[in-house]
């Protein structure tokens, strides 16, 4: 899978999740809604309309009284009036939402109602025929009777409306419990997830670009020699392989490299080596006397030859180390008596050029198992180098030091110190800190060949017009010859 549907394919889940929760939340709130608007337009209102019916019917009662006792036809009117309005009152009672047993109490409450009327109608009657007494002892009787169940059954049924309110309102909080459970169980989860998914692509990508980084630090360095190798099949990958053809493609360019300059340098080496020897020839006279001005002439072809032949050497000795195809011995070398002979061999150079040249020893023990000729090449070279780049009452010195395990040989100057820009490239191909027409910038690149061919490695620190320290370390290996 593609690294971009592996992002979007995360990020659409996390949609979805947060979508469903929105979608929870809203169905909940609706739920919640709901129970709230039939409790406001539903449970109380019904209970405002109860309360009236019950107080018309306690008005309906003091008015019957007041007509049977006074005979007051405004009374009677008034009582009319009432009842038209509880009647009305107990009608829209039917119009709201109830259990059934409600609606079979209002229903006995109306049929009450009703009967409640036809007897006031014949309490009426009662007093047009002038029996008084009659129509008082119905209404004492049936009448209070009928009234008093009316407002048992008003009460009996605002108690059932009550109770479902209350009924309502313990929905709504589950409800409400429910929903902010969910809300938060699946946010969580949706949260928790966006995390995962995040760390688990962010890990997977800096892992497989930290594998690249190194490679290209590799590579940069000269030193990539395998394949990296990651799994998936999203653009990383793609990215990773196009890496390995690149970097399988700079190795045959540096192989080529290698080869052409290992294969011209070869060439040029007999011709010169020709036209050398012809040079010595001439200036010995052999073929015939040569007057000032001819054998100033040859010695400068000589000496270019010479020079060339060195360089072509030079090329040839690091091809070989880098191909691994030079033979490297492993004696049993004495790093101090090599130091020894090294400060010897090139004292004169350095009393003409007005440097102090001296050794130091730490420890007792600096035997290393490796091929006496390159390690003097070794050291020599950095001795030359630091003695070239010091100036006149300078001081230069080659310490030898045991260390655990290891041999290591430090070169140490007071010269004029190696640029920061160049620092990081003076042990590549041709490439000098300061720009010295006698030099060929190969020496340090052949110094670190020889060492790394024995295992070692090598280091530099500097500070530029303070001068410079050079540091090899070699493994001590087996002490046999």
């Amino acid at each position: 899978m593609k690294l971009a549907s592996k992002i979007f394919l995360t990020c659409a889940v996390v949609i979805v999740l947060l979508g469903g929760v929105t979608a929870l939340s809203l169905h909940a709130l609706g739920r919640l809604v709901s129970v709230n608007r039939d409790i406001v337009t539903q449970a109380v209102p019904a209970l405002g309309v109860s309360s009236a019916a019950r107080d018309g019917l306690a008005a309906l009662g003091r008015l019957e009284s007041r007509y049977l006792v006074l005979r007051d036809s405004s009374y009677a009117n008034l009582w009319e009036e009432r009842a038209t309005r509880t009647g009305g009152e107990l009608e829209r009672l039917r119009g709201y939402r109830m259990s059934r047993r409600a609606g079979e109490v209002l229903g006995g409450v109306i049929a009450d109602f009703e009967a409640y009327r036809g007897l006031v109608s014949r309490e009426h009657a009662l007093l047009a025929e002038g029996k008084r007494d009659a129509a008082l002892l119905l209404a004492e009787r049936e009448g209070r009777a009928l009234l008093d169940r009316m407002d048992a059954g008003l009460d009996s049924w605002a108690e059932a409306r009550q109770v479902a309110v209350l009924s309502a309102q313990a929905d709504a909080a589950r409800v409400e419990a429910a929903t902010w459970s969910w809300v938060f169980g699946a946010l969580g989860a949706a949260v928790g997830l966006a995390l995962i998914a995040s760390g688990w692509i962010a890990w997977r990508l800096t892992r497989s670009l930290r594998v690249l980084s190194a490679a290209t630090h590799q590579v940069g360095e000269g030193t990539f020699q395998t394949s990296i190798t990651v799994r998936g099949r999203d653009e990383v990958r793609d990215l990773a392989e196009a890496f390995n053809v690149m970097a399988a493609r700079l190795r045959r360019v540096e192989e080529m490299k290698d080869e052409f300059f290992a294969t011209i340098s070869h060439e040029l080496r007999s011709p010169l080596t020709s036209v050398r020897e012809a040079a010595n020839l001439l200036s010995e006279g052999v073929p015939g006397a040569l007057n000032p001005k001819q054998q100033r002439l040859v010695g400068i072809v000589a000496s270019s030859c010479d020079r060339l032949l060195r360089l072509v050497n030079q090329i040839l000795e690091l091809s070989r180390l880098r191909a691994g195809m030079q033979p490297i011995r492993h004696d049993r070398v004495d790093v101090e008596r090599l130091g020894e002979r090294a400060v010897e061999e090139l004292r004169p150079r350095a009393e003409d050029a007005g440097v102090v040249l001296e050794m130091e020893r730490v420890g007792s023990t600096f035997l290393v198992s490796g091929d006496e000729d390159r390690l003097m090449q070794v050291i020599v070279n950095l001795l030359a180098n630091a003695v070239r780049f010091t100036p006149a009452r300078g001081r230069v010195v080659l310490r030898v030091v045991d260390a655990v395990g290891e041999v290591e040989v430090q070169v140490e100057d007071t010269g004029c110190g190696i640029p920061g820009p160049a620092l990081p490239h003076i042990f590549e191909w041709y490439r000098q800190a300061h720009q010295d027409p006698r030099g060929t910038g190969l020496g340090l690149a052949i110094v670190r060949s020889a060492v790394d061919a024995h295992g070692g490695r090598i280091t530099v620190e500097s500070h530029e017009g303070k001068g410079s320290r050079f540091t090899v370390l070699l493994p001590r290996g087996s002490d046999k010859a």
